[in-house]
């Protein structure tokens, strides 16, 4: 099975198409935990797993992925990716769809390295192994196909996926990405058409590819647009919750059917303890079980918009 039906069959089975994003700055790890540890890097990265798998171990059941972003690891060093590695091996045991946001974008050899480490083998000695072993990495295509075949081979052989940064959520996203070709195209539509091409061959048994986009909650109008014109690539959608997406305008994502897209929460969810709707329910011991239910209504919220309709 190729990594976007895998990715779909979980959706289906939780019947919620969301995605928990872990970004585990040291500060927002509940007090309760980092009492533990030192706080020296190998202290922290301690801290940081333990409050990943709590995570994960809240949400495994009703959430169908998690999505780390390697930067919020990478700067605590080699322990930090550890963390990183840890977080992302027992994510897996836990059944869960690994998305590591990793953003690369680089050419030849070099691209083909950065494939290696995530999607597919390193060799060691006589071997060839599997390093992170994740099942879908983000990638930025702003250097063009050279950049992006690599991974793309890798998920032919590997069952692995790719999102492609097409229409991202921030505010100046549009300084490039909304730029007017002579075409009068615009510059995130062209790409959406490149992603598009280059996942024909990788089109599953739902009729979408495991060569996807990221197509930002916060551009509701561009969001529509881009599910008519790319009918058959995947979308991962940040900027619900915290940076202003609604569920009304990730509804405009999805297909027919409910299908066509995964929605990130990441601070939304890792902190909702700490949040006005919870924060009187729930103790800082209990950021687990605050997670839990956040995650509960963030999936009845988007179902309710209009992704109700994921066949079963």
């Amino acid at each position: 099975m190729n990594a976007i039906d895998r990715l779909i069959e979980k959706i289906k089975e939780t019947n919620n198409p969301t995605v928990i994003g872990l970004d585990p700055r040291y500060e927002m790890i509940p007090q309760c935990i980092r009492n533990k540890h030192s706080d020296d890097l190998e202290g922290i990265s301690h801290s940081i797993i333990e409050f990943n798998k709590a995570l994960i171990d809240a949400v495994y059941d009703i959430i169908p992925a998690v999505k780390p972003q390697i930067a919020f690891y990478e700067m605590y060093g080699l322990e930090g990716m550890k963390a990183f590695e840890e977080t992302c091996k027992y994510a897996k045991e836990k059944g869960m769809i690994v998305i590591a946001d990793i953003k690369r974008s680089d050419i030849g050899t070099t691209a083909k390295a950065y494939s290696n480490a995530y999607l597919g083998r390193t060799k060691v000695g006589e071997k060839e192994i599997p390093i992170y072993d994740v099942d879908f990495v983000t990638l930025n295509p702003y250097m063009g196909i050279d950049s992006i075949k690599p991974f793309i081979d890798d998920c032919k052989t590997y069952d692995k996926g790719v999102f492609i940064l097409v229409k991202t959520s921030n505010p100046s996203s549009g300084e490039l990405q909304d730029i007017k070709l002579e075409t009068g195209e615009e510059v995130y539509t062209k790409v959406i058409s490149l992603v598009e091409d280059w996942g024909k061959e990788l089109v599953g048994k739902y009729g979408y590819s495991s060569i996807s986009a990221v197509v930002g909650a916060t551009y509701p109008k561009q969001l529509e647009n881009l599910r008519k014109i790319a009918p058959n690539t995947f979308f991962l959608i940040p900027g619900y919750g915290a940076q202003g997406g609604t569920a009304k305008d990730i509804a405009l994502g999805f297909d027919k059917n409910g299908l066509g897209g995964i929605v990130n929460s990441s601070r939304g969810l890792m902190c909702a303890y700490k949040s006005d709707l919870w924060k009187d329910k729930y103790e800082e011991a209990d950021f687990a079980k605050a997670t839990r239910a956040e995650a509960i209504r963030m999936r009845d919220e988007i179902v309710s918009m209009g992704t109700e309709k994921i066949d079963t």
